[in-house]
């Protein structure tokens, strides 16, 4: 790809009802596309990096890096952006940087200028009544994680009176109070932040997903004989 600078960053994140894939050249978001489906990760996320690429007019030999979002989020939709992220790094022989979802999700609010003051909490859906939840603290730039993440339903996140970053807040407002900022993570706004944290020396190469807790699905147990 002619004329580029010497990054080409591809983000993607699938730990949310969110697909997202976007292209970062280093200083700015070259092309994003997000779509919002709990049920397609895998159908959408190929044709999602396909558009990103060709709105930039670039291929996957363009590529020197990959950044994954690593949740925590639901087992099968989280393990397709990473196992997408890590085949590529593989196969293109470039480094293959993780980001926590929620991180991903703190970072945009403090940029969007949403959460100015103070600490506030950043929820996304656990699925069984549950959310993903951990608490920032503010700063410039970005926002610093004080705890988390963990697995709660939502009246034991603590501190009910923080603002909530995150479709937690949507799904229950009760627990949670009305959303402030983001419902879903960004790539682009992934991608911004791993230039970032890379460019101050941070270790990005955990790529381990966060679960926080079993599968919904798993396999089961040794049959046991009816034979005597």
């Amino acid at each position: 790809m002619a004329g580029v600078s010497e990054m080409l960053l591809l983000a993607l994140d699938t730990a949310t009802p969110a697909v997202t894939v976007a292209l970062h050249d280093g200083e700015r978001v070259l092309a994003e596309v997000s779509e919002v489906d709990a049920r397609r990760h895998a159908e959408l996320l190929a044709p999602g990096i396909e558009a990103v690429l060709a709105q930039a007019g670039a291929t996957t030999r363009d590529l020197t890096a990959v950044a994954v979002g690593t949740g925590p989020g639901p087992f099968t939709g989280l393990r397709v952006g990473l196992v997408t992220a890590r085949t590529l790094g593989a196969t293109l022989q470039v480094p293959v940087h993780g980001v926590c979802t929620l991180d991903v999700l703190a970072s945009q609010a403090v940029a969007d200028g949403v959460v100015v003051d103070g600490e506030f909490v950043v929820a996304t859906d656990a699925r069984r009544r549950e959310v993903y939840w951990a608490r920032y603290s503010a700063t410039s730039p970005g926002a610093q994680r004080i705890s988390g993440p963990e697995v709660a339903l939502p009246a034991d996140v603590p501190d009910g009176s923080a603002p909530v970053v995150g479709r937690g807040a949507d799904l229950y407002p009760d627990a949670l109070g009305a959303r402030v900022g983001p419902a879903d993570p960004s790539a682009g706004a992934m991608a911004a932040l791993v230039v970032r944290l890379l460019q101050a020396g941070a270790d990005l190469s955990d790529t381990a997903p966060l679960y926080l807790r079993r599968p919904d699905v798993h396999e089961g147990g040794a049959r046991k004989s009816v034979l005597g």
